[in-house]
């Protein structure tokens, strides 16, 4: 009987090596859904960081884009997601925050999520075609009052910092603008350079290149000091428009249920990604900040963003049915 006994324990000891709930995590490659489309700060922040994290992790992450429906599309696609740590979304403000004051129903909940690290955090900025009249705030007011019917504004979709920012700024300002929402910054912003509306508020990073070659004007930015890289623009504050800081923020999330150990080893390898010099240092070219927040504190900081963007969504009587 003890020579079967330690058959059987020999046997229970192998299973348990050999079973997959057992196996190392990462032992296959990961899914980054970004829910905007290509060329936006969500999109570009995930891909910047996505080839560091594979060389950390020792398996490939493997970027998808999922753009649509103020990022609904892709943070369902998550929410519904197996939970074992190879699926993760680059959530942002829009989607794990606003969407939840601004949409009736939501095909997900905050519960689904298990929030990971923060990333990135940016502030906006008022952008115009170079071949605008409006060489200040002051002028995109001016010209906004003389030609109501005439005022239009772009973003990366409804819901998102961009749409929210533009609806701000309306109020604070007191000026008329209709919405054009579009699947992304980087549609968003394309449409701007061929002149398609009037103005944008858009995440800093997809518009920086274009306010630095000259094709688009930065009117103003939502920070509340101004920019070392933007040393020239002024802040809303600056420019007269009070109670305008925003800041966009992105960060990786996983579904709820995750292995905690997945999340603990994904926690540790991204906060060393976007430390690094090299990932930090580019981040402050593009005007953002690199993150790095436990997952207990990124946790609470989207809470407290629900609520702070509920409380503006509800004063703009904004919210829709859905």
């Amino acid at each position: 009987m003890k020579c079967a006994h330690r058959w059987l324990a020999a046997g229970a000891v192998a299973f348990a090596i050999a079973s997959p709930a057992q196996a190392a995590w990462p032992e296959r490659p990961i899914t980054l859904i970004i829910p905007a489309a290509p060329g936006g700060t969500t999109d570009i922040s995930a891909r910047l960081i996505a080839d560091k994290l594979s060389a950390k992790l020792g398996q490939q992450v493997i970027v998808e884009n999922r753009a649509g429906a103020a990022g609904i599309i892709g943070a369902q696609a998550l929410a519904r997601a197996k939970p074992d740590g190879y699926t993760l979304l680059m959530g942002n403000i829009g989607p794990n925050a606003i969407n939840y004051a601004l949409y009736k129903t939501l095909p997900y909940k905050p519960a689904d999520f298990a929030p990971v690290t923060l990333v990135i955090s940016v502030p906006n900025v008022l952008v115009v075609n170079e071949a605008s009249p409006a060489r200040s705030v002051s002028d995109l007011l001016a010209q906004a009052r003389q030609e109501p019917a005439k005022v239009s504004f772009g973003s990366s979709g409804a819901g998102q910092s961009p749409h929210l920012s533009a609806e701000m700024f309306k109020q604070r300002a007191g000026i008329p603008g209709t919405h054009v929402a579009y699947k992304g910054a980087g549609p968003a912003v394309a449409a701007l350079l061929g002149q398609q509306f009037t103005f944008m508020i858009d995440n800093l990073p997809s518009s920086m290149p274009y306010i630095q070659s000259g094709k688009l004007r930065a009117l103003a930015v939502t920070s509340d000091k101004r920019l070392a890289e933007l040393p020239d623009v002024p802040t809303m504050a600056e420019a007269g428009v009070k109670d305008m800081v925003v800041t966009a923020w992105f960060g990786l999330v996983a579904p709820a249920g995750t292995p905690q150990d997945a999340i603990d080893k994904l926690y540790a390898a991204t906060r060393d990604v976007v430390r690094s010099p090299e990932i930090s240092e580019r981040f402050r070219s593009m005007g953002g900040q690199a993150g790095g927040n436990t997952p207990a504190e990124f946790t609470a900081f989207i809470d407290q963003e629900r609520t702070r963007w509920k409380t503006i969504v509800d004063a703009a009587g904004l919210a829709q049915e859905q």
